[in-house]
Formats: structure tokens, C-alpha cells, sequence
């Protein structure tokens, strides 16, 4: 399969030979797929709930209620959990399958496909990273400390990162990224040395924060850098306020210099924002 080109510049740190990429690539496309199955499970159901509903309804002036008789308002919840939960389970199938044998490629090469970054960061993107670090930052100010340490555990952020959100202060591709990123592998590399494991990621995780590498296909890219600075946007807001004059005209600047960017970027790949 051929792929698409970049809108720019990628990863700011050494890689994992083409293959292994490929597998993580391809391990996180196949959790990204899944990981919206149970909504169209649901709304599968949902659907044949109505219509089946529907058709009951409908059956009555020409048959009658007596071949239903007390159990006609049960038939479309049956009809909807059995199309929509037989949806979800060959899904789940599905995925198990094909994340088997892509989990089963990796440790044939001494990886780990629960630890994407035990290694280090080498397969993730710079704006996949930006993301996950946003995220973070997102998690911290929520107080949502648990998910906020499975970041710490994996990536090697911690809350003193040179790292700004709400504006962005450090994009991808640039030396301040290099620099966090050497940061982030060092704290990695020293809990590798001290042995200590970073905690197992799955479909969960990856639904909630999408925390396993992605290959930055045009629109990847341009979908993580509009989610990042949806979230720097929201901060921006929540901290000083919608009101005219509200944020400071440094950072409103920044903020305003970081849309221009992406829609820069929009213009370039000819995709509507």
C-alpha cells in the first residue's frame, strides 16, 4: 500500500528500522479502527430497534397482534441487541485477530506491543507527540492524577517539561521539541536501567488518549494538530477568560500565530479544516 505524503518534517529522534514501524503503524491503525466499534454497535442497534419496532407497528392492521401477542414491545429490543451486539463481538474478533499477529511480529523483534515507548520515542511523530503531551497537561490541571501518571510512566513527561500549552509554546520539528524529546528518553532510559516497567497499554488506553505511534498520513496530521490546539485553545479560554482584552496580547498573539500555522498547513494539503 503506498503512502500518502506528509504536510512536513516528521521525527526529531532515531527510529526503529522500516519493518518495526510498519508493525506499530499498523497496530495502532488497527486500535484506532476498533476503537470506535462500540459507538457503531450502538447506533447499529439503535437503528434496528426502530425499524424493526417500526414494522411491528405497521404488521398490526394487516395481521393482527396476535402473532406477536406480549411479546411485541421485546421484538425490536432482541432484533437490536442481537445485530448490534453480534457487530461489537465480530469486531472484537477481528481486532484480536489482527492485533495478535501484528503483537506476535514485535516480540519476534525483542519489542514489547504493550510498551510502545519502552525504548524510547523513535516511532512516534513529533505532532503525535505535542498531542500526547497536551493531553497530559490537559489531565494535570483536571486533576485527573492517575491518567495523568500513565503518561508520566510511558512517555517520560513530568509537569516541569519546557513545555507550554493554552498557547502552544513548542510546535513540531523545531530544536525545543529536540530538546524535549532527549529529555523524555533519558527519564525512559533511566527507569529502564533501574527496572522498572512503564504500565501496559491496550484498546482502552488508546480509545481514550490514542497513545500507540500513527503514521502521520496527510489527514492524521492535520486531525492531531487541530485536536492540539483544540485543547490549547480551551486552556487559553478557561484560564483567562472569552471577554475582549481578557488574554494577554502576548499570548494572544501566540495563540493567533499557532492558527495561522495550521491553516497554512490546511491550504497546503488542499483539505478543507
Amino acid at each position: 500500500m503506498g503512502r500518502i505524503v506528509r504536510v512536513q518534517g516528521g521525527r526529531t529522534s532515531a527510529v526503529p528500522d522500516e519493518e518495526a514501524l510498519a508493525l506499530w503503524y499498523e497496530l495502532g491503525l488497527a486500535y484506532g479502527e476498533a476503537g470506535g466499534g462500540g459507538w457503531r454497535a450502538w447506533k447499529l442497534g439503535l437503528t434496528v430497534v426502530c425499524a424493526v419496532g417500526a414494522l411491528v407497528l405497521l404488521s398490526a392492521p394487516v395481521f393482527g397482534t396476535a402473532w406477536a401477542g406480549p411479546l411485541a414491545p421485546v421484538i425490536p429490543i432482541a432484533a437490536g441487541l442481537v445485530c448490534g451486539g453480534g457487530a461489537f463481538l465480530r469486531g472484537r474478533l477481528r481486532l484480536r485477530n489482527r492485533a495478535g499477529v501484528v503483537r506476535g511480529l514485535l516480540a519476534e523483534k525483542g519489542l514489547d506491543a504493550s510498551r510502545p515507548a519502552r525504548d524510547g520515542l523513535g516511532a512516534y511523530y513529533d505532532a503525535q507527540l505535542v498531542l500526547l503531551r497536551s493531553e497530559y497537561e490537559y489531565l494535570v490541571i483536571r486533576g485527573a492524577g492517575r491518567s495523568a501518571r500513565l503518561f508520566e510512566e510511558s512517555f517520560g513527561f513530568t509537569r516541569e517539561d519546557a513545555f507550554e500549552v493554552g498557547p502552544l509554546g513548542v510546535l513540531p520539528d523545531t530544536e525545543e521539541l529536540r530538546a524535549l524529546r532527549r529529555r523524555w528518553e533519558g527519564r525512559i532510559s533511566s527507569r529502564r536501567e533501574r527496572g522498572i516497567q512503564p504500565p501496559a497499554l491496550g484498546l482502552r488506553e488508546d480509545a481514550a488518549y490514542r497513545v500507540f505511534p500513527r503514521e502521520m498520513t496527510v489527514p492524521a496530521e492535520l486531525s492531531t494538530r487541530r485536536a492540539y490546539l483544540e485543547i490549547s485553545t480551551r486552556l487559553l479560554v478557561e484560564r483567562y477568560g472569552r471577554g475582549p482584552g481578557a488574554v494577554p496580547e502576548p499570548l494572544r498573539r501566540r495563540a493567533e500565530q499557532d492558527r495561522r500555522e495550521y491553516d497554512a498547513l490546511v491550504r497546503k494539503s488542499g483539505r478543507r479544516p
